[in-house]
Parts: structure tokens; sequence; C-alpha cells
């Protein structure tokens, strides 16, 4: 069963941001990725969060398994993404 989804008001943000051209290929990816998050996205060192390599753009999310539902938090260049957390 394909987990569902949820993008916060600053991930949406950053999608506009991005040239649409990436945008449209990070959102492939994670729909791509959904029917099993857990072998796709990789747990953050000393966090809960867990991030989805897209190129040079992470996505940062929360999985919860208990309510199958992945939580997009922010989105961004790997340059300076891990900054902002």
């Amino acid at each position: 069963m394909a987990y569902g989804l949820e993008f916060s008001e600053e991930a949406v943000i950053q999608l506009e941001r991005i040239d649409k051209t990436t945008t449209k290929r990070i959102l492939k990816k994670i729909e791509s990725v959904m029917s099993d998050p857990q072998n796709f996205f990789k747990r953050l060192s000393g966090r809960p969060e867990y991030k989805l390599r897209v190129g040079a753009y992470r996505i940062i999310a929360d999985i919860d398994d208990s309510e199958k539902k992945v939580f997009i938090r922010t989105v961004g260049n790997r340059k300076n993404i891990y900054g902002k957390l």
C-alpha cells in the first residue's frame, strides 16, 4: 500500500522557487518512492528526519509508518539545506 503525501508550506514555496524542470524531476522522484519510502529515504544522522537525494537537491521529510504518511518538510540545494535544520 502506498503512503500518503503532505507538503509543508515552506516546501511548497521552495519548490515554486526552483526551476520548473528540476521541480518536475523532484516531484517525479517523490511519486516513484511512495510505495516504499523507507527503502529510498535515508535517516539523517542523529536526527529523526529523513532525506532523499535528487541530483544536487535534497528533500527532508518525516515518515510516519503507523499512519502510512510522508510529510515533506523542506526542499533545497544540498549546499545549504542542512544549515536550515
